[in-house]
C-alpha cells in the first residue's frame, strides 16, 4: 500500500464530508498546494448536478485570490474526462494552469478510465497515481462495485442480543440496542443510496425508514420487496418528502399500482419463476438507476432470501449486552445446512463500542475483489 501523502490525507478528510451528500457520484476531496506547502484551496464533491471537488477547490483559491498556476492538485479519484451534468475536470484544471496531479486511483467509471490522466499528461501536466488509493476506495466501496458490477454494495443491517435475537416470541423487538447504537445505525443509512426493506416490516411496523437521528442534507431512496403488491396506500414511508419509493412486485395488482403510483412511487415488475421478487435482477435495476451503497434493513425472512442467494457483502451487525434466550427469530432465516463448510464466510472489518452495544462490521470472503 502507498503511504499516504500529508495533502492526499487531508484530501480524503475532506471526501468524508461528501459521505451523505454526493450520491451516486462517488464521494471526491481535493486540495491544492503550492511546493512551499501553502494550501491555495479545497474542496470536496457537491449534490448531484453541483461542482466536483476539483472545481470546488479551484473555485476556493480564486476567492481566497490565490494563483494555482504551476501548483500541484492532490485529489482522490481521477479527475473526470467526460461532459455529464458539469463538465470535465481535467479540463477545468488544465484550463487553471495547474503543473501537477497527485490522485489515489483512477475512476473505475468507463467514461473516464484512465482518459483523466491521459488528458492532463497530453497537456503536459505531471501526473501521480497512488497515494491512498486504499481509503480512496473504502470510501467509495458502493460506487465501484456499481461501476465494476453493476450492482450496489450491499449491506446488511441487523440488532440483536448477545445470543442472536432479533425478536421476542411475541414479537417485540423495540428497542434491543441502545439510543447510541440507534443514532449510528441511522448514519449508516444516510450514506446510503437507498434502504431496501420487505412488505413484512412494512406491514407490521408502518415505519418511516428515513434518516431521523442524525443530520443528513438528503434523503436516500427506499426500495420494498412486495411480491404481492400489499403495500398500502396510506404507509408512512410514502409521505417522506424529497425521496423516491420504488415498490418491487412478482405479481399483478392494478388496482393498488395505480394507487401507489398516485402516491409518487415507482412500481416494477421483477417476478422470478417462483412467484417472488427477482432479488439479484432487483439488484442490476438499481445499479442501472444509480444506487451506489443499498443498506438492507428488513426482517429475517427478507435477510435469509439475501443471504441464501449470495447477495449481501457486508453485514453491520449491533449487539446488546442482552440475554433474550429463545426468541422469535434470528437475524436471517435460512438453512438449515448440512455441513458448517455451507456457512457464509466472513472476515472482521471493523468492531466498535457504540454506546453500551458493541457494532460489527464483517464483510463477506471475496466480495470485495473486483
Amino acid at each position: 500500500m502507498t503511504e499516504p501523502h500529508p495533502f492526499i490525507t487531508q484530501a480524503l478528510g475532506l471526501a468524508a464530508q461528501a459521505l451523505f451528500l454526493s450520491n451516486p457520484n462517488p464521494r471526491v476531496g481535493c486540495v491544492i498546494a503550492r511546493g512551499d506547502g501553502m494550501v491555495l484551496g479545497q474542496g470536496f464533491t457537491q449534490q448531484a448536478g453541483g461542482p466536483h471537488a476539483e472545481v470546488v477547490a479551484l473555485r476556493d483559491a480564486a476567492a481566497r485570490g490565490n494563483d494555482v498556476r504551476g501548483a500541484t492538485a492532490y485529489v482522490t479519484l481521477e479527475p473526470c474526462a467526460h461532459q455529464g451534468r458539469t463538465g470535465p475536470c481535467c479540463d477545468a484544471l488544465i484550463q487553471a494552469g495547474i503543473g501537477r496531479v497527485v490522485a489515489s486511483m483512477a475512476d473505475p467509471n468507463p467514461l473516464v478510465g484512465g482518459q483523466g490522466f491521459a488528458r492532463l499528461r497530453a497537456a503536459g501536466v505531471q501526473v501521480e497515481v497512488g497515494p491512498g488509493a486504499a481509503e480512496a476506495r473504502e470510501l467509495n466501496i458502493g460506487f465501484f462495485s456499481r461501476m465494476v458490477r453493476g450492482t450496489p454494495w450491499v449491506r446488511m443491517k441487523a440488532a440483536a442480543s448477545l445470543d442472536g435475537v432479533t425478536a421476542l416470541a411475541n414479537g417485540a423487538s423495540q428497542w434491543i440496542t441502545s439510543p447510541a447504537a440507534r443514532a449510528d445505525g441511522h448514519a449508516w443509512r444516510a450514506r446510503a443510496c437507498a434502504v431496501l426493506t420487505g412488505i413484512g416490516t412494512v406491514l407490521e411496523d408502518d415505519p418511516l425508514l428515513n434518516v431521523r437521528e442524525v443530520a443528513t442534507p438528503r434523503q436516500p431512496h427506499l426500495v420494498v420487496v412486495d411480491s404481492r403488491l400489499q403495500t398500502p396506500p396510506g404507509a408512512r414511508l410514502l409521505d417522506v418528502p424529497g425521496r423516491q419509493v420504488l415498490v418491487y412486485a412478482a405479481h399483478e395488482n392494478p388496482a393498488r399500482a395505480q394507487a401507489l403510483r398516485a402516491r409518487g412511487a415507482i412500481v416494477i415488475q421483477l417476478p422470478n419463476t417462483h412467484g417472488k421478487v427477482d432479488l439479484a435482477a432487483l439488484l442490476r435495476d438499481l445499479g442501472a438507476r444509480g444506487v451506489n451503497e443499498l443498506h438492507l434493513e428488513a426482517g429475517h425472512q427478507l435477510n435469509g432470501s439475501f443471504l441464501r442467494e449470495g447477495l449481501v457483502d457486508e453485514l453491520l451487525l449491533y449487539q446488546a449486552p442482552l440475554l433474550l434466550g429463545a426468541g422469535a427469530h434470528g437475524l436471517a432465516s435460512w438453512g438449515p445446512l448440512q455441513a458448517l463448510a455451507e456457512g457464509v464466510g466472513m472476515e472482521f472489518q471493523d468492531v466498535q463500542q457504540v454506546g453500551p452495544d458493541l457494532r460489527i462490521i464483517a464483510r463477506v470472503k471475496g466480495r470485495a475483489d473486483f
